[in-house]
């Protein structure tokens, strides 16, 4: 009942600030912010039972937000309980559609090995947020062959970078389901992401990187 009052706390400050989508996640079993942890050797795993109590929370969540008039939206993330392609797919199978909304992000999907273009073709209509980033292809491989290195570390590595920086997602693919959401009236926010050291990333420098590249994909 402490986390039910917490996020009528977080919704009632968030609808004071006009905001209409709530964002969550799943930590009950993360590992992504244990920095001593290795990521690929540790990757965690809901039993039956704590994912059968993840969708039913979050419809109980769904619930507080619509009475809101806020939607809440569910964003799968590597080194958590709901990481990859399937995680995603049978949470949106388990979860109602008119409560639990879809956060796609790009990064986080490939680097668990989906398709962050097969998501968002599939979920179109329950996407309701999404995080532009790519992946640099020589480092997961390195992450993915580490006994001892953290997801935080894969980040300070460089694992992620900005759309147009990486090699691993396929953009065009992207920008053309992009362009048929934005047709169909995609209203909510598309948050471009690096996602990396500054001190080894100039922030301005990739922000720029990013905006040219984008405006170039999606010809605006």
């Amino acid at each position: 009942m402490e986390t039910l009052a917490d996020f009528q706390d977080h919704l009632d400050f968030s609808y004071a600030l006009d905001a209409h989508v709530v964002t969550v996640g799943e930590i009950g079993v993360s590992v992504h912010i244990q920095p001593e942890t290795p990521l690929f050797t540790n990757l965690p795993k809901l039993s039956d039972a704590q994912f059968e109590n993840l969708a039913n929370g979050l419809n109980t969540l769904g619930r507080m937000a619509k009475a809101h008039d806020m939607t809440l939206c569910f964003h799968p993330h590597t080194g958590t309980g709901i990481e990859t392609e399937a995680d995603i797919d049978r949470l949106m199978e388990t979860t109602d559609p008119e409560l639990v909304t879809l956060l796609l992000d790009t990064g986080h999907v490939t680097v668990c090995g989906g398709d962050p273009v097969a998501v968002l073709k599939k979920y179109i209509n329950r996407i309701t947020h999404m995080h532009f980033k790519d992946v640099r292809g020589d480092i997961l491989q390195a992450l993915k062959a580490s006994t001892t290195e953290s997801f935080i570390d894969g980040v300070k590595f460089g694992l992620y970078t900005v759309p147009g920086d990486g090699d691993m997602v396929g953009w065009k693919s992207i920008f053309d389901v992009i362009k048929v959401l934005s047709d169909a009236g995609y209203q909510g926010w598309l948050l471009v992401e690096a996602e990396q050291d500054p001190a080894k990333a100039n922030p301005l420098e990739y922000a720029l990187k990013a905006r040219k590249f984008l405006r170039k994909g999606l010809g605006v």
